[in-house]
Formats: C-alpha cells, structure tokens, sequence
C-alpha cells in the first residue's frame, strides 16, 4: 500500500481505538449495513438473541442501541444480583461503533462475554455513526446536523442512552463501560451532571482519556497541530469523513510534517499493540471508520494544545460568552466525581493517545476517592487497541472488570 494509502487508514486512530491494517478498507455501504444493523450482522448469527432499539436525545439525535438480553445456551448465567439481571451500557470510541465490542469470537468479545456471564447489555451508537445518522428535523447532508463535539456526547447522547437503558432495566442501576472516547464523555457526564450518579452502579474505563497534552503520538500531535491553525477552514467541513477526498488531502499534508511516520500507523498512533490478530483487524475493516464531526475533531486538538479538559472554546471572548456566559469555556471537573462512586480504570504502558502520563494525572485528579471504590489496573504490554481487540483481553481485562461488577451487585 503507498504512504498516502496509510495515511487514509491513520483517521482511523486519532484519538480512538484503532488497528494498524495492511489492507485499504472498501467503502461503506451505509444503506445495506442500517438495514441489516447489528443484530442480524454481528450478534445473531452467534447464537444470541439481540433486539434493536432506538432513543431520542434531547437536541434529536435518533440513536441506535442493541440489546443482548440473555447469553448463548449453555453459557453460563450468574445473574448479576437482585431479582433480575444487571444492565451494562457499552460506549465506543472515536470514529468507531458498537461494534467495537463485537470484533472477536464470543469468548474474547465484552459484549458476549458480559451476556454469558448474566448480564443485561446495551450497546450504544453514538451520533452520526452509520447506525445512528437520523433527526427528527435534520439531514445528515445539513451542516447543523454536524455542529456538535464531544460535548454534546457527553450532555445528551449518554443521558438519553443512561436514561432509556434505566427505564428499560425497571429502573435497576446500570454499569458502564467506556472505551477510549466514551472514558472522557463518562468523565465530563459524571464531574458536570451529578443526576447521573442515580442511576449507575459503577463505571469501567478503559483507556481512559482525560487529559490528553502528554500525548506521545506524532501522528496525533500533527494533527492537532493542523485543526488548531486552520480551525475556520475545518469547521467550514462539517463532516469529518475519513473516507473524503478532503481528509484525504489533510491526511497527506499531516504525513509531510517533520517527524511524522505514517508508513507504520500501528506504532505511530496507538503505541505497540501486543496481543491483535488478523480476524479482528478483517472484521474493523468490515465496518468502520464511522464519521465524526470537525467540530468535535478540533475540540479534541484543542485539548492535546491546552492539556485541561474543557467545553469546546469557540475562539473568540464574545462567541463564548454567548454560549456560557464567560469569556472562556467551562473546564470540567473531574475531581467533583463523588469519592464514593465506584471507578475501575484500566491503562496500558504502550499507549501513546492515553499516555502513562495524562493516566496519572488522572489518577491524581482522582486521589481523594476512597479506595475501596476505585481499582486501578496497569497493563504494561497492551496499548490503545488491545483493550477491545486483544485475543486474551478477557484474561487480562474483563474477568478483573467483571469481578468489579460483582463487588458493586452484593
């Protein structure tokens, strides 16, 4: 594959899960796969029951959810504590999907894992990815449809999700599960709306982002060096579509820059995954990359820039102040997550977009939670794919994740 090949691929792991892949993946057809969904596509064929739902965010956003409801026959079946089974919500990263948590066989895969072990799981499909592209007013072909950032992820996708995934269950309290992206949305979600506290048990982060300024990745910090300079000219793109000419052309002049490899994405972006195999990387490159806005791309490079995590800064005292009644966006307060919620972060040494140095800080951040509510797990070997793709990621990730569960269903 020629460099500009790779450099396509690269979108795929700007700030996200993403594989390094040896083969271009072929364009999406959005019209088949939101008829066939996830269900019939990726869960059923396994033997599971799976049920297709849909929730209405505040700002209209018609998002897709999937819900595996009981594991395969056979499987074991612990029930999660009370008198039914406990619901999980799974969230992706950055340009990916629900998915995400189906790559693999149903022995290494959360989702499956999660159903044969008792559990009620959800899974969420986050704005404008191919699932979840409908409005009740808007088209996806609107520029408004697009002005959005991981803001409004954290604001009204996980509410509505959280919410209907509650009301759903009987009102039972819900784990969470973030990947990547969905870590930081939980974060902001939990430091700026306390209502969610009601109605989650626990919350496990997985490559958790929150801090991003010690992020090691050249490719990442091009990029971010790119969105920053021409900011206007990008939120003029308001779909950011990795399979465009025009982030092609963005990708191309990233690979230019001093010090940018993008002849090897997988080490470039993500740090050195330790434990891929090629089904997985096949099944990626079957569904994704998913769109993103640019809005929500600039807001992540602001962050890589300013190393705070705070509300999109529109760039300007008089737009900001219109937006939050001061001159600089509100920053996030992760510290304000009550001490007493239970947490269970996992990190690895080789990640380069959650950089052992932003975890810290995190952790930090994080010191007057009690210990007994917050389990920290480092993984020296894995890097950024490895916790959703990795073949012993069971063994290494989830059994522990699952024994945390437990501990918050007694």
């Amino acid at each position: 594959m020629s460099n500009g090949g790779r450099c396509i691929l690269s979108l795929l792991v700007l700030m996200c899960v993403v594989v390094g892949a040896t083969a271009a993946r072929p364009a999406p057809d959005e019209s088949l796969a939101a008829a066939n969904g996830t269900c019939r596509s990726r869960v059923e064929p396994f033997g599971y029951a799976c049920e297709e739902h849909t929730v209405t965010t505040e700002d209209g956003y018609i998002l897709s959810l999937q819900r595996i409801p009981s594991g395969r026959a056979g499987a074991s079946a612990a029930s999660g504590g009370g008198g039914g089974k406990v619901p999980v919500l799974l969230q992706h990263g950055l340009m990916m999907d629900g998915l995400t948590w189906l790559m693999n066989s149903p022995d290494e895969s959360l989702g499956f894992i999660l159903a044969d072990n008792g559990y009620d799981v959800w899974i969420g499909n986050s704005r404008g990815t191919v699932y979840s592209l409908a409005h009740t007013s808007l088209s996806s072909s609107d520029p408004a449809y697009w002005d959005w950032s991981w803001d409004e992820l954290a604001s009204n996708d996980l509410s509505a999700m959280l919410q209907y995934v509650y009301d759903q269950s009987n009102q039972q309290k819900v784990h969470y599960v973030g990947h990547s992206l969905g870590t930081l949305i939980a974060f902001a979600a939990l430091s700026d709306q306390q209502q969610h506290i009601g109605m989650l048990r626990s919350a496990g982060l997985l490559s958790p982002i929150a801090f991003l300024n010690k992020v090691s990745s050249p490719l990442a910090i091009g990029a971010a060096d790119i969105f920053l300079a021409e900011a206007l000219h990008w939120l003029g793109l308001d779909e950011f579509d990795p399979t465009g000419t025009a982030v092609h052309n963005l990708l191309t002049t990233i690979c230019k820059l001093p010090g940018v490899d993008c002849y090897d994405l997988l080490n470039g972006f993500t740090g050195d995954n330790c434990c891929l195999d090629s089904s997985s990387v096949q099944t990626f490159l079957a569904h994704e990359p998913q769109a993103s806005s640019t809005k929500n791309m600039v807001h992540l490079a602001q962050m890589i820039r300013r190393g705070i995590i705070a509300k999109y800064d529109y760039g300007d005292a008089s737009d900001n102040i219109k937006y939050y009644g001061q001159a600089t966006p509100p920053v996030y307060n992760v510290s304000a997550i009550p001490d007493d919620f239970p947490l269970f972060l996992s990190s690895g040494g080789r990640d380069s977009l959650s950089d052992v140095k932003d975890v810290q800080r995190l952790e930090q951040a994080l010191q007057s939670h009690h210990s007994d509510k917050i389990t920290v797990q480092y993984l020296a070997d894995y890097a950024h794919a490895d916790f959703v793709l990795a073949g012993n990621a069971k063994e290494r990730v989830y059994d522990a994740l699952m024994a945390f569960f437990r501990l918050q269903d007694k």
